[in-house]
């Protein structure tokens, strides 16, 4: 075993032939840090020429949780204090790192045990392989606090199949570990009590990590989603929010009446701007360029009005009671969406390692 580095937030070491990366902020059950994107890039740097590392391997030290998002509460701090300057600084080296696990050379494994949201979504959706277990809770519940599905998630989502993409990024439905492997979120199941041979077993085998997942995994249990898989189909076809809202409106059924009174607590703003993410996500071929057009927006979300206030409401006062600014989908106007998603000046646009 290597010298153990990082900090106490980033446990990094490495065992045989694995590089191991382990998240260590329980109590903010492993958010990510500005601090914490620059450790874990720097360490896949130094990695990625190290002959002697075959598979790097991410996780969490302890407690509940893979990685509940990005650090919020600096983000609201930027965009109330300083225009948002500090907040950029972290989305512009976050997407770096998301980029980089994108394109990493040698083979990552994510294993994403309990909460992965947001920012956990960014750094184990690019990982060649990907291990959900029964406490795997998946979300990118962003809409709900006035940002979007961003750390490449308009990449992602988009890439589903049946419209189940954009079911998540507009309501920020969960899905659990069975549901993630049903969806391809996944590309494994495993019991937790799996998880440290199959860390032993990867760190003395690192060229034989899929025969390991495969003989450790275990058949899930059913995807409940896959029952609603029709109706999401049918409701969410659209790329026009208002068409999205209506159709729901129109269907007395339990489980519609309920997904529009979900939508109706979101940011009429956030939403419309995750619709139009993932229809030109969809289209691009380069993840390079999904991470600049994901810049261009979050740059400006991050001081409309609507984050700042979805934050207060939702994590800070915990009131649950956002006003959002434009209140109604209607008035959210395109023109406001094209300045949402416009070019940067070329000296401020998002650029990878």
């Amino acid at each position: 075993m290597y010298e153990t580095l990082g900090s106490e937030d980033v446990h990094i070491h490495a065992h045989g032939s694995a590089g191991h990366l382990s998240l260590s902020r329980p109590k903010a059950i492993h958010a990510l840090t500005h601090g914490m994107c620059l450790e874990l890039s720097e360490a896949f740097v130094a990695w990625a020429d190290d002959d002697l590392i075959k598979v790097v391997m991410i996780d969490h030290a302890e407690g509940r949780g893979f990685c509940a998002g990005g650090d919020i509460n600096l983000l609201r701090k930027s965009a109330i204090e300083d225009g948002g300057l500090a907040g950029r600084r972290f989305f512009y080296d976050e997407y770096r790192l998301n980029h980089q696990l994108f394109t990493y050379e040698k083979p990552v494994v994510a294993f994403m045990d309990g909460i992965t949201m947001g920012g956990g979504v960014g750094i184990s959706q690019p990982a060649r392989y990907r291990v959900a277990t029964e406490n795997t809770r998946f979300a990118m519940p962003e809409t709900g606090i006035g940002l979007f599905p961003d750390v490449g998630g308009g990449w992602y989502l988009s890439r589903l199949d049946g419209r189940i993409g954009q079911y998540l990024a507009l309501t920020g439905a969960r899905l659990d570990g069975a549901e993630c492997l049903w969806a391809g979120l996944a590309t494994h199941y495993l019991p937790q009590e799996k998880l440290a041979e199959a860390k032993a077993r990867i760190a003395r085998n690192g060229g034989q990590i899929e025969e390991i997942l495969t003989d450790l995994s275990i058949t899930p249990p059913e995807a409940q989603i896959a029952q609603s898989a029709e109706v999401i189909a049918h409701h969410f076809a659209s790329d026009r929010y208002e068409d999205i809202l209506e159709s729901l409106g129109a269907d007395d059924r339990e489980w519609s009446t309920k997904e529009l009174a979900v939508l109706q607590r979101k940011s009429p703003q956030s939403c419309k701007v995750s619709l139009r993410q993932l229809r030109d996500a969809a289209s691009l071929t380069d993840f390079a360029d999904n991470m600049m057009g994901e810049y261009r927006i979050a740059s400006r979300v991050l001081t409309l009005p609507d984050f700042a206030e979805g934050v207060r409401a939702l994590i800070v006062d915990k009131t649950n009671d956002p006003k959002w600014t434009p209140a109604r989908p209607e008035d959210v106007s395109e023109d406001l969406i094209d300045e949402i998603f416009a070019p940067l000046p070329e000296n401020e646009e998002w650029k990878p390692l």
